[in-house]
C-alpha cells in the first residue's frame, strides 16, 4: 500500500486471507471452504508447509466464523501463532 507492504510477514498475510474470506462473505456459498482452500494454497505457494491437518483447519474456520467482529485481532494473532509454531495442531 503506497509502496509499502500492508502486512509485514507471510504469516500475517495468510491469517488475514483466511479471516477476511470467512468473515466478509465474498461468495454466496462455501466461504469457509473457499477460505480454507485459499489459505492452504497460499501456504503451499510460499513454501510454508502444512501446519494444520484437516480437522484442525475445520475447527479454526468454524472458530473464526463464530467469533465476534471485536475479536478480529485475537483471531489474527491465533492464526499467526499457529503458523509460527509448526506442528502444534497438525501432527
Amino acid at each position: 500500500m503506497f509502496g509499502e507492504a500492508l502486512y509485514r510477514t507471510r504469516e500475517e498475510k495468510a491469517a488475514h486471507l483466511l479471516y477476511f474470506v470467512i468473515k466478509d462473505h465474498p461468495f454466496s456459498d462455501g466461504n469457509k471452504r473457499i477460505a480454507s482452500f485459499l489459505f492452504m494454497l497460499y501456504l503451499q505457494q510460499e513454501g510454508m508447509g502444512r501446519p494444520l491437518n484437516p480437522p484442525a483447519l475445520t475447527a479454526l474456520a468454524l472458530l473464526i466464523a463464530e467469533s465476534a467482529p471485536v475479536a478480529k485481532e485475537l483471531m489474527i494473532w491465533l492464526i499467526i501463532n499457529l503458523l509460527a509454531e509448526p506442528g502444534v495442531l497438525g501432527k
